[in-house]
């Protein structure tokens, strides 16, 4: 029973303390009056002679994998450059995550990151220690998709027959076809 009794108040003594940190926080970027948000345009298509740029930043180490086309290494969230993987709540996102492990497992990986980010996230060209694009791997195995306005290309020709059928969301989303916050 005193067991017990310590027990509610130490709970009620987290509440108050945590009640008192909020509202010693300063106000969240919501609540405080900012500049009206001005819609950015489209970044133009790439032309089919562009060059993938040489960067000197990389990133090395092994990797967590949050979905079939985001990795993490040393606590920066990557997006491989160029590809578009079915998300988790997706047809095939699950067996696209499992094959990303897969690949990564164990390993060593080298992100050579692009200048741009998208959705906080740093956009870079992943490496196997054996020489091997991540993102080339996935397309290969029919669990992800080029991403032309992105990519140029780059990974048309691995994709099997087919797979824009199989990953019908993905290709509707690059179409600018599927709206992922009216269905899900």
């Amino acid at each position: 029973m005193e067991v017990i009794a310590a027990l509610l108040v130490l709970a009620a003594l987290i509440i108050a303390v945590k009640s008192l940190a909020k509202s010693d926080a300063p106000p969240r970027a919501e609540e405080t009056k900012s500049a009206p948000k001005v819609a950015r345009r489209p970044a133009p298509p790439r032309p089919s002679s562009y060059v993938e740029p040489k960067t000197a930043r990389s990133l090395k180490g092994k990797c967590w994998v949050i979905d079939g086309d985001t990795i993490v290494i040393d606590k920066v969230h990557v997006r491989l450059a160029g590809i578009d993987a079915p998300e988790l709540n997706h047809p095939w996102g699950r067996n696209s995550r499992s094959a990303m492990i897969r690949l990564c497992k164990g390993q060593i990986i080298t992100a050579e990151l692009h200048p741009e980010s998208t959705y906080d996230r740093a956009v870079a060209t992943c490496y196997l220690p054996d020489g091997r694009d991540l993102a080339a791997e996935l397309v290969r195995q029919g669990l992800a998709i080029d991403w032309p306005k992105f990519s140029g290309g780059r990974y048309k020709h691995l994709e099997p027959e087919g797979i824009r059928k199989k990953l019908w969301r993905a290709d509707a989303k690059q179409k600018g076809r599927y709206d992922e916050r009216r269905h899900g």
